[in-house]
């Protein structure tokens, strides 16, 4: 876990939302994993994405998917349901969620395995933010970023929540108790 003393920026750019932006546009490493070393992990489709919120997500080992017809058709195809995230470049708890969970290679191997996975930057596609937010808060009661929704193959959301931790805090399940479940269910 990165605590402020190894992250000198960390409280920094937790009070300055537009610091934060421009340090990302600069492409200044927000977290350990990205920038220096993280190249030579494989990338996957966001790579290409021009979006800075889908770049910081390029390299994480889950296989995502930018918002579009492949990976609704492979979700049809292979009839698995799609986990989307809706998050953007400033929101602290989507980098701590990239960070802790997205860049688990366990945690990934759920995800590929069970869902197709797509990754939403709310500030590039309000759209679909408001969409799935609706749905969310419908759900839930509440909403925020990151915003975790699972979809049906046809884009109907039936479970939804915000952040997930890595590990199961305090009783409540964390996001491989979570994706298990899911996976169950949909079975």
């Amino acid at each position: 876990m990165v605590s402020p003393s190894n992250y000198p920026l960390r409280g920094l750019l937790l009070r300055s939302r537009g610091l934060f932006a421009v340090l990302m546009l600069a492409g200044v490493p927000m977290h350990p994993g990205v920038g220096e070393g993280s190249e030579s992990r494989q990338a996957n489709r966001l790579a290409t994405e021009s979006s800075p919120y889908l770049q910081l997500h390029a390299h994480n080992p889950v296989n995502w998917y930018p918002w579009g017809e492949e990976a609704f058709a492979k979700a049809r195809r292979e009839n698995k349901p799609i986990f989307l995230s809706v998050g953007y470049s400033t929101c602290y708890w989507c980098h701590v969620m990239e960070r802790e969970v997205f860049s688990d290679p366990t945690i990934a191997q759920q995800m590929n395995e069970w869902f197709v996975s797509i990754e939403v930057d709310k500030e590039e596609r309000p759209d679909i933010d408001e969409i799935y937010m609706a749905a969310t808060q419908l759900l839930t009661g509440r909403g925020g970023w990151p915003n975790s929704v699972i979809l049906t193959p046809d884009l109907r959301p039936f479970f939804a929540g915000t952040y997930f931790p890595p590990v199961d805090p305090g009783g409540l399940p964390g996001f491989p108790k979570v994706l298990e479940g899911l996976h169950a269910a949909w079975q």
